[in-house]
């Protein structure tokens, strides 16, 4: 098991999972909002598709965290803003 906070919860996962699944694990009611109405959104594809995942992981923003492994002491907090291309 890996330890990573989420936003500022303390979430264990399994060694080898997603930070998205670190954020489905962490009960967090959002991991970013839409540009234009401000929706929440939380990771849905789990494949790298629908850009839902996206968040700050250890500091760098517009991460798909579907795509990222899981570190211990890794910090993956929520996107904010607009997706920087």
């Amino acid at each position: 098991m890996v330890e990573v906070l989420v936003g500022d919860r303390p979430v264990l996962v399994p060694a080898g999972a997603s930070a998205a699944a670190a954020v489905l694990l962490s009960d967090l009611p959002a991991i970013r909002t839409t540009p234009v109405s401000g929706a929440p959104r939380l990771p849905y594809c789990m494949m790298g598709v629908c850009f839902d995942c996206l968040a700050e992981i250890d500091g760098v923003p517009n991460r798909q965290a579907c795509m990222v492994t899981v570190a211990p002491g890794m910090r993956i907090a929520p996107q904010r803003g607009v997706r920087a291309a």
